[in-house]
């Protein structure tokens, strides 16, 4: 029992250093423009570089995953992560953050494919649910607390105009990563029996799912999420900065603190609405009032803007869930490599906060923005023509808040 519980807590802190890493791109967006002298379409590219290694490693890491374990896919993980966070501390430049966040990049998309099947193991099934929502409440703690600890780091006394100041994060990473490695080998963590919609499969099963036509817009739709995530999660300090004069790495940073931590709130909710109504009909809501934040984030005033971007994380918070079960239940076997597939959509990440870099140089970076109003009428859609094979379980609001009361036979 103490073993399970200390491979568990190592799993959190897992979750919590992938979270707190890859979040920290945000805030440190307007700073590298500014250290580095960069176009909007240059700084588009460290976002790119990032959630590219995503879209690469996903299936070749599950193939990793069941091939040596997961002890060696975690070592492997945490070099790259090491080794990434290395070369951005001791030769800070533009290209130099380019390819470590790309090594960076490679090292926590690995890490997400280990860790579900490892906590799985080391949790227990009957208990992994709930481990599951904590890994995710951990996570978001940590997206809540990076870029208010970039906030401190800017407000020290002489930070203030310091260039590149923000490389001391990367030092405190190349530490934490060695702690990991240190931990990954020395804690007794079990040997993962990889279930049937854990395992990766064979080409052809990723060929069998490729020419459904689901799938290729289940992909499209998770592609569609973490684009619009990224987009205004990587873009809110800049455009507060640049439209409304607020400073990117105060007001700024604490905006996209509060976008991630009702983020956090949001899924909470969208647990309970879960239980209640058809997961499209929540998907359909939630894009909705999305859609109604983000315009108000664009085109209403500073007060409403510095509202409206927070808000729209809350919105977002179930729609990777949502979009990722209703995928999986439209396909009667596979599971596995679909969800290799669909977990390539994180490549999403990379394109469209790029496209917005490109276009914000030539149109402004607000009406760039607006390309998530294309991204979110997708996922929009997906509530839509989604048609399941098998549908969330719902109870009535009675039955909820009376769970002891039998259900009545049908």
């Amino acid at each position: 029992m103490k073993q399970r519980a200390l491979i568990v807590g190592y799993i959190l802190l897992i979750w919590f250093v992938i979270s707190f890493v890859t979040n920290l791109i945000g805030p440190l967006m307007p700073i590298i423009i500014q250290d580095f002298k960069l176009s909007l379409a240059m700084a588009g590219f460290l976002p790119f570089s990032f959630f590219l290694a995503y879209g690469l490693v996903s299936i070749p890491g599950g193939m990793l995953v069941e091939a040596r374990g997961p002890r060696f896919t975690l070592l492997v993980a945490f070099v790259s992560n090491f080794a990434g966070s290395l070369a951005i501390a001791l030769w800070p430049s533009y290209a130099t953050a380019i390819g470590g966040l790309f090594v960076i990049g490679l090292g926590m998309a690995l890490l997400q494919v280990v860790i579900n099947p490892l906590m799985r193991t080391a949790g227990g099934e009957a208990h992994f649910a709930f481990f599951s929502v904590m890994g995710q409440l951990v996570f978001g703690l940590a997206s809540f607390l990076s870029p208010w600890a970039f906030q401190l780091l800017m407000e020290r006394p002489g930070a203030a105009g310091s260039p590149l100041v923000w490389v001391a994060f990367y030092w405190i990473f190349m530490a934490a990563f060695i702690a990991l490695i240190v931990m990954n080998q020395a804690l007794p963590l079990p040997r993962v029996e990889l279930k049937d919609d854990e395992r990766t499969g064979g080409w052809g099963a990723y060929r069998e799912l490729l020419a459904r036509r689901d799938v290729r817009l289940f992909f499209l739709g998770i592609m569609a999420y973490v684009g619009t995530e990224q987009t205004l999660a990587n873009w809110i300090s800049q455009f507060l900065s640049t439209y409304h004069g607020i400073s990117a790495t105060a007001e700024g940073a604490d905006a996209v603190a509060r976008f991630w931590g009702l983020m956090s709130l949001g899924c909470l909710l969208g647990l309970l609405l879960l239980k209640l109504l058809d997961s499209r009909l929540v998907l359909a809501g939630f894009t909705v009032l999305a859609i109604g934040s983000v315009a108000l984030a664009l085109f209403g005033p500073a007060a409403a803007s510095q509202l409206a971007f927070p808000a729209s994380g809350f919105f977002l918070s179930v729609m990777f869930s949502v979009v990722f079960s209703l995928g999986l239940n439209s396909v009667p076997r596979h599971h596995g490599a679909f969800s290799g597939v669909l977990c390539t959509g994180i490549l999403g990440g990379a394109v469209f906060p790029l496209i917005v870099g490109v276009l914000g140089d030539a149109i402004g970076l607000r009406a760039a923005m607006s390309t998530v109003f294309l991204t979110l009428a997708y996922i929009l859609s997906v509530s839509a023509w989604a048609r399941p094979l098998v549908r969330n379980e719902t109870v009535s609001l009675a039955q909820l808040l009376s769970p002891t009361r039998p259900r009545p036979e049908a």
